[in-house]
Formats: C-alpha cells, sequence, structure tokens
C-alpha cells in the first residue's frame, strides 16, 4: 500500500542525519524508478510548471490509481518516487484527500528544496489530483 511505502521513506529520514544524506537517498530512490519509454514523454504526459522535464503517465486499474514518471533531473526523479509511494495503489477517491504537503514536511522537503523544485513538486501534486478528480 502507498501509505506503508511512504512512511518507509519517513523512517529512512529520521535516521539520515544530515541534509546530504537524505538527498542522495532521494536520488537512490529515483534511479530505482524504471524510465519511460520515449513515446510515454509526450506532451499530453508533460507536467507544466516544473523547471526540469517531468512526465507523469496515470493509469487507474480496479479503482486504484497509479502512475508512472520521469525526468531529466536525477533529484526530481527521486521526487517522483516519493510522490509514487504517497499515491500509487489509492482508491481513487482518497488521493484527493491526501495532504501532500503535510507529508512532505515529514521528510523535511520544504526546508530544504528550492522555491524551483518546490514548485515543480506542487505541480506534480496538482496533475495527480486533477487526473484522479476526472476519473472520480
Amino acid at each position: 500500500m502507498a501509505q506503508a511505502e511512504f512512511d518507509d521513506i519517513a523512517e529512512t529520514f529520521a535516521f539520515l542525519d544530515d541534509w546530504e544524506d537524505r538527498y542522495r537517498h532521494v536520488i537512490e530512490l529515483g534511479r530505482d524508478l524504471p524510465p519511460l519509454s520515449g513515446d510515454a514523454k509526450s506532451p499530453a504526459t508533460k507536467v507544466e510548471g516544473c523547471a526540469s522535464q517531468v512526465w507523469l503517465v496515470p493509469r487507474i486499474e480496479d479503482g486504484r490509481f497509479d502512475f508512472d514518471g520521469d525526468s531529466d533531473a536525477m533529484i526530481v526523479k527521486g521526487l517522483i518516487a516519493v510522490l509514487h509511494a504517497l499515491y500509487a495503489g489509492r482508491p481513487v477517491g482518497e488521493v484527493a484527500e491526501v495532504d501532500a504537503d503535510a507529508s512532505l514536511r515529514r521528510l523535511g522537503l520544504d526546508e530544504h528544496l528550492s522555491s524551483q523544485r518546490s514548485n515543480g513538486l506542487r505541480a506534480m501534486v496538482q496533475r495527480i489530483r486533477a487526473v484522479t478528480a476526472h476519473a472520480g
């Protein structure tokens, strides 16, 4: 379940003493994501509002939300992995109820991301919410 995976990330962050270690961990999470195929990287899947190139490809199966994502920036790909842990597998109707800001504060991301990265993260969350709002 998505929340358990996110809780694991939060626990790992709690053990890591400094932001550099946390930053490296986010990048490692991104490395574990499979890359999107070239045809999945289209204008329809591109997330506007991100400084880096970001693509999210949503799927809804059996009433549950999931998505694949990719970015040309390693830290952003790691942020996609964090969002995947937060949202993937949830019933579509629950996606809008997730307090992404509070969840990401648990990781301290709000304090350590540049304003451009924070804006991009918000843009990804908005895309996820928009997709599920139209599906529900």
